[in-house]
């Protein structure tokens, strides 16, 4: 297919390396310093990156970090920081949260710094140069936590290269017959198995669910059959790909960085979408932004 030919977010996938290396560069203020309490928030995809970055940035022995979902974020609670990750910048429930948590030094992360996040956080990341159209998030939430990845000294030196072999990589042999779809993950990968479950639910309607690894044997494995692909970020558990492999379902465990092998992730997503006639730019029901009406 040629470039022009394709949707808003097929192009913003196969960007995802340019803007990973553009994050790599960058060095902005007001992002969480070591030994500082950190509240994260954010709303859908942005909240699986918040989780990804929590536990990352614990296990990393920078300081306690708790993820939240934006309408959740306790404002009674004292934190050090409030990062909040929003690509819109016009999400009521993140500008509440920040709006609420005014004696907390605020960071937020956006792709339009020019929308109201900038009023109520005193510090704005900008990364408009991975904004998007589309309504269904990539880029900007992959680029969002390549940057903090890299504040944290956890990225790869070849993080983008990677990313370029996912785009280029085989998806999960007979994905897109597949009845039904579960990611797995393990410490931060766990946020990431979140996302990719979204990603196929938003752009192509599919049954998919997402858990951590060691929970997917209390009961969510009774769902898989033989015509359901388990996907993996990382390393899976001692004995439960072969466990997995027993019952005959497809699996997928590559050697890739988690983050990178999220794009193989969205690019099914796209795929499945496609082979199902609908169009991934345009979930059924979804908005770039959800802006509710203030009372």
């Amino acid at each position: 297919m040629s470039h022009v030919n394709r949707s808003h977010v097929e192009r913003e996938i196969a960007d995802q390396p340019d803007c990973w290396r553009r994050a790599s560069e960058l060095d902005p203020a007001g992002l969480p310093e070591p030994g500082e309490r950190v509240a994260v928030i954010g709303c859908g995809t942005s909240l699986y990156v918040a989780q990804a970055y929590a536990a990352l940035r614990e296990a990393a022995g920078h300081g306690e970090t708790d993820a939240f979902p934006a309408s959740e974020y306790p404002a009674d609670r004292r934190y050090d920081r409030l990062l909040a990750l929003s690509r819109s910048g016009t999400t009521t429930e993140v500008l509440t949260a920040l709006a609420r948590a005014d004696r907390t030094p605020r960071t937020a992360i956006t792709g339009d710094p020019t929308t109201p996040i900038s009023a109520v956080a005193d510090t704005v990341v900008d990364l408009a140069f991975a904004d998007e159209e589309s309504v269904v998030q990539t880029r900007f939430a992959t680029t969002t936590l390549a940057l903090l990845r890299a504040r944290l000294g956890h990225a790869p030196a070849d993080l983008p290269a990677q990313a370029e072999r996912a785009l280029a990589a085989d998806l999960p042999e007979g994905a897109l017959d597949a009845r039904q779809f579960t990611f797995l993950g393990t410490g931060w990968t766990a946020g990431l198995a979140h996302e990719a479950a979204l990603k196929l639910r938003e752009a192509s309607g599919s049954w998919t669910e997402s858990y951590p690894a060691m929970e997917y044997r209390h009961g969510p494995i009774s769902v898989t059959a033989p015509d359901t692909v388990v996907w993996f970020f990382g390393e899976p558990p001692t004995g439960l790909l072969d466990q997995v492999r027993e019952i005959g379902a497809t699996t997928s465990v590559t050697g890739l960085d988690p983050l990178a092998d999220l794009i193989r992730a969205q690019r099914l997503a796209v795929e499945l979408a496609k082979a199902r006639g609908l169009d991934p730019d345009r979930p059924r029901h979804l908005t770039r932004s959800i802006v509710l009406t203030r009372p």
